[in-house]
């Protein structure tokens, strides 16, 4: 059977199996803008089968939609699962919350024990409560322009921090245009041309979004992630900068872990009095109890936390080290203003109890944890990786703790053929979004659901590289 034929049987047999889901998506865009599924890399094909899945019930490693249809989920909320879906420990928390009612708006008394468990684990010295990563982050460059009295930040490409304006942001086009040239004369006779466009570097920023608008670009720097010519430009900017803001590990490139970049990112903004902020949503308590700061040995000033953090309930933290996150509290008369921070939801009582089992968890079980979890995950990775050479397929798996991608910089697939397998895993039984390539182990994952997420991969790969790419719409 040729790709193209496997390709209309496996978007035949998903949309009989999966009738309810589609049903329930249409008749939605009547009242609901909903933009849950991503379908990256969609074909004329694939595009059908665009919607989201409707989940009925979740345990474990495993969920079940509303047409019956179990499947094995290694997208686990994103990333918010540790320990899987529905764990008991946090359940039980929740319920017994529930049956003493809450309140919102006032004070929950497990607030002051969760700060406490956050700083312990992590090495923060004081943290704040919020609902979602977009706010903490935010939060975070407010809190950094206030305390540094600069405006100008510094994010990088390929880095996700959320939608708030500030960094909804893409290089400027003459940078897209260095890069192009860069690559395009890295070998032959003209190399030297192409060393030379390598060291230079077109500061600024563009608005990625309809709606962004472009005054609030002049503020942000947009670089590339791991460059030495990054750094020479963070270093030339000098006292200019309130916030360098990064991702230690990119959720969209997980193979880049330059350890020396961000090692001299820190003294350079230890240096110039700038905050360095990680934003850990994905890193934080999965690589290590303190995420990101702990296996790269980098102290940064300001960290953000969610997924994880919130026990599958919607929480984020912002945490500062030393004095910054003092800026926050009330200012005497006559001293600078504080930095306004507020919302409803903010330390939902429901939150705090399911985060608060979540990180009492991790704290209780200690490093051992993450190890153990990070040894699985690389143990599967390194067998995928075996597997595939051993077929000639050009793919390779990388990892960061317990998240596993393809690693798309040492692979050739394109994003068609990317959103292809991603459908073909869920033919087969496994959970991801149009488009996603790698997903997440957590405790609840088994030895028996290990080797149905490698065998499954490795097969659709197979079938995918060696036949030839769907048609592009």
């Amino acid at each position: 059977m040729s790709e193209s034929q496997e390709l209309k049987k496996i978007v035949k047999d998903l949309l009989a199996k999966t009738v309810g889901s589609r049903t329930f998506s249409e008749e939605g865009k009547k009242y609901h803008v909903d933009k849950s599924s991503i379908a990256l890399g969609a074909t004329i094909e694939t595009r059908e089968l665009s919607y989201p899945l409707v989940i009925e019930a979740a345990e474990g490693a495993h969920i079940e939609d509303i047409d019956g249809n179990r499947y094995l989920d290694i997208l686990q909320g994103l990333g918010a699962n540790l320990f899987g879906h529905n764990p008991e420990f946090v359940r039980e928390a929740i319920k017994a919350k529930l049956d003493t009612g809450f309140s919102i708006g006032s004070q929950s008394p497990l607030v002051n024990e969760l700060a406490r468990l956050v700083t312990e684990i992590t090495g923060m010295s004081k943290v704040c409560f919020s609902n979602t990563g977009t706010e903490a982050i935010m939060t975070a460059i407010r809190v950094a322009r206030a305390k540094t009295k600069r405006n100008k930040i510094v994010i990088f490409s390929d880095s996700y921090h959320g939608h708030v304006d500030w960094v909804i942001m893409r290089p400027a086009l003459l940078e897209f245009a260095r890069r192009k040239f860069a690559e395009k004369f890295s070998r032959g006779p003209l190399s030297f041309l192409g060393k030379f466009l390598d060291k230079l570097l077109v500061k600024g920023a563009a608005p990625a979004s309809a709606g962004v608008p472009d005054s609030i670009a002049k503020d942000v720097v947009v670089l590339p992630y791991g460059h030495e010519s990054s750094l020479r430009a963070i270093r030339r900017m000098g006292e200019k900068i309130a916030a360098v803001l990064v991702e230690p590990v990119q959720s969209r490139r997980p193979e880049l872990q330059p350890r020396e970049f961000l090692h001299e990112l820190r003294e350079i903004t230890q240096s110039q009095g700038s905050a360095l902020i990680f934003d850990e949503m994905v890193s934080g308590f999965r690589v290590t109890p303190s995420g990101a700061q702990g296996y790269f040995g980098v102290e940064a000033d300001l960290v953000t936390y969610s997924k994880i953090a919130g026990g599958g309930l919607p929480l984020s933290i912002i945490a500062g080290r030393g004095d910054w996150l003092d800026c926050l509290l009330p200012s005497a008369k006559g001293r600078d203003k504080s930095v306004f921070f507020a919302g409803t939801f903010c330390k939902h009582p429901l939150s705090i109890v399911a985060a608060h089992a979540t990180l009492k968890r991790i704290h209780e079980e200690g490093p051992a944890l993450q190890e153990q979890l990070t040894a699985v995950t690389a143990q599967m990775v390194a067998e995928l990786n075996a597997e595939l050479d051993s077929a000639a397929l050009p793919v390779r798996f990388t990892h960061f703790g317990s998240f596993f991608s393809i690693s798309m910089s040492e692979s050739q697939l394109q994003p068609e053929q990317i959103n292809f397998l991603s459908y073909y895993l869920r033919a087969h039984g496994i959970h991801l979004r149009g488009g996603d390539r790698g997903g997440f182990l957590t405790t609840a994952h088994q030895a028996e659901d290990i080797q149905k997420i490698k065998a499954t991969f490795v097969v659709g790969l197979k079938e995918i590289c060696h036949a030839s790419r769907p048609n592009l719409s």
